[in-house]
């Protein structure tokens, strides 16, 4: 090879490092991440109506990538817990039923960030802004109750008589899609950092978040000699004297859980004063 070929060699290359860089810094001036903390909740056929009842924490990741002054791209990754317990509530039949669960949520999803203002992170001018979201995504539940002083994992028993011959229904998966949206507001902290409060509902597409799906009280007796005294136990802890019948649940609608609260997010890379990009 010439000497000429291998300077035009080496320039190439290092014109192609070049670029490869520029466009690395230029993916980590438009990404931030950061971390949110906040609370979670329940409404389901153990709380019907009562938003922020029984709010537990959940924490989490989110990374953002900057499309344009107006659109974002994100994915989260977070955690939360959600409770509800028939004993609170206003209704008699449902203080009869006497129902009660917990359920840790994980929860990863992807989706897009729509400003109502022009906005970038670092931007002195476009510093702020009320948001709305949409993502879809995955989470995990594992719905439990308490028994006799310990905590009992509830899908794996067959409450509703999952898995036997007193119905048709098997057990319900604990993975299952989701599709969290709403709304927020943010604000730069400086050219680097930026704070957000955001509240955000989750449509799921199970109705046993709470284990109490759209199957009817089955006879204790024969539940307990097909899936055990503990299924026939927690699928009615209305007095022993009362024997519930009729649907336990809502066949008509699917669970819902909620996570809500602050996030503070930093650039990955040197900010970019150009709003437009």
């Amino acid at each position: 090879m010439t000497k000429f070929k291998l300077v035009i060699l080496i320039g190439l290359i290092l014109f192609g490092a070049n670029q490869v860089n520029a466009q690395l810094e230029n993916f980590r001036s438009k990404s931030s991440i950061g971390v949110i903390v906040g609370g979670s909740y329940y409404i389901g056929d153990l709380n019907k109506y009562d938003h922020f009842k029984n709010t537990n924490l959940s924490f989490g990741l989110i990374y953002r990538y900057h499309v344009n002054s107006r659109l974002e791209l994100r994915t989260s990754l977070r955690y939360g817990r959600v409770e509800a317990y028939d004993s609170e509530s206003e209704r008699p039949d449902q203080i009869a039923r006497n129902l009660s669960f917990e359920s840790p949520l994980y929860e990863v999803t992807g989706g897009l960030e729509f400003n109502y203002l022009n906005y970038k992170l670092g931007n002195k001018d476009y510093f702020f802004t009320p948001y709305m979201f949409i993502d879809i995504g995955l989470f995990k539940m594992n719905p439990q109750t308490e028994y006799n002083g310990e905590m009992v994992e509830l899908q794996t028993i067959g409450t509703e008589g999952q898995n036997s011959d007193l119905t048709e229904k098997n057990s319900y998966s604990l993975t299952q899609l989701v599709v969290p949206f709403g709304v927020g507001f943010k604000i730069n902290l400086g050219e680097r950092a930026a704070f957000s409060l955001e509240y955000g509902i989750r449509k799921t597409f199970t109705d046993y978040l709470d284990d109490v799906g759209k199957g009817v009280y089955l006879n204790r007796t024969e539940l307990a000699e097909q899936n055990g005294n503990i299924a026939a136990v927690l699928s009615d802890r209305s007095p022993s004297d009362i024997q519930m019948t009729g649907q336990r649940g809502n066949a008509e609608t699917k669970d819902w859980y909620s996570m809500f609260g602050v996030m503070l997010t930093f650039s990955l890379g040197n900010p970019d004063i150009c709003y437009y990009r």
